[in-house]
């Protein structure tokens, strides 16, 4: 199924999407299902932006360089979307989200949809045991009851813990190019003020 289908939305004029939610929620293959449907979408992993540090790096729960080097994921992950957007491809940036991550997407990306996506505990066990997970069970249970417990303020949240990869990635589509008529208009590229 094409993205367009049944819109005339161009992706090129999208917003750029943060994906946010807990591990194992789906971000990542909600993401390359949005990118298969699109003629042109870059899909902005963080994590993997943040893994480019090799050496002296910490994860965002390892106290103040943690911090840091989550923020730094965030203004690389945001330059990058700057980049492609400029160039006329559609981003979907996929992190796991806090209340203050979300206010530097959107100091960084004017314009950007954030939606976070939800699912029932046993939901996301299910789907991390489908795939490579990197975290401890203690790391796995400590992201997900920081984000239940101060979800980042996006534009939608989606529960989809009873629906398919399919249906999940409709759900964001629509709710993606809702956002896209509503007067979404692509910022202006400043490279000389990121």
């Amino acid at each position: 199924m094409s993205f367009d289908e049944g819109s005339s939305v161009n992706s090129t004029v999208l917003p750029v999407l943060v994906l946010a939610g807990g591990p194992a929620v789906g971000k990542s293959a909600t993401a390359s299902g949005l990118a298969a449907s699109l003629p042109r979408c870059a899909v902005i992993e963080v994590d993997d932006v943040r893994q480019l540090v090799r050496s002296g790096a910490a994860a965002p729960w390892e106290g103040e360089e943690g911090l840091r080097q989550q923020v730094l994921g965030v203004r690389n992950a945001c330059a990058l979307a700057r980049e492609f957007t400029a160039a006329g491809v559609a981003v979907v940036v996929t992190d796991v989200v806090t209340p203050s991550t979300l206010a530097l997407y959107r100091e960084l990306l004017p314009g950007v949809v954030a939606m976070h996506l939800v699912a029932a505990p046993e939901e996301v066990r299910r789907r991390a045991g489908t795939r490579p997970v990197y975290l401890t069970d203690a790391q796995f249970a400590m992201l997900h009851a920081q984000d239940e417990e101060n979800p980042p303020p996006a534009d939608a949240q989606l529960d989809v813990t009873d629906v398919s990869l399919e249906v999940q990635v409709r759900m964001v589509r629509q709710a993606w190019l809702a956002a896209a008529a509503h007067g979404w208009t692509a910022p202006r590229h400043d490279h000389q003020n990121p």
